[in-house]
């Protein structure tokens, strides 16, 4: 399970992002370039994080 929480509050202010995953991930950025970035490697994650490669095991 991975969250992102993405706060831009408006003109001429910094926007800040975290990500935080269960397996014990957890990034944060701040800056308009770095939380792009973070939102990138937050997607890439969601496909490589070893919880969710189990996780359509333990559904079934």
């Amino acid at each position: 399970m991975a969250w992102l929480h993405i706060t831009a509050p408006g003109r001429g202010t910094v926007p800040t992002a975290t990500s935080v995953c269960a397996c014990g991930r957890n990034r944060s950025a701040v800056g308009r370039r770095h939380v792009l970035a973070l939102i990138d490697a937050h997607t890439a994650h969601r496909t490589t994080c070893p919880l969710r490669k189990n996780e359509g095991r333990n559904a079934a």
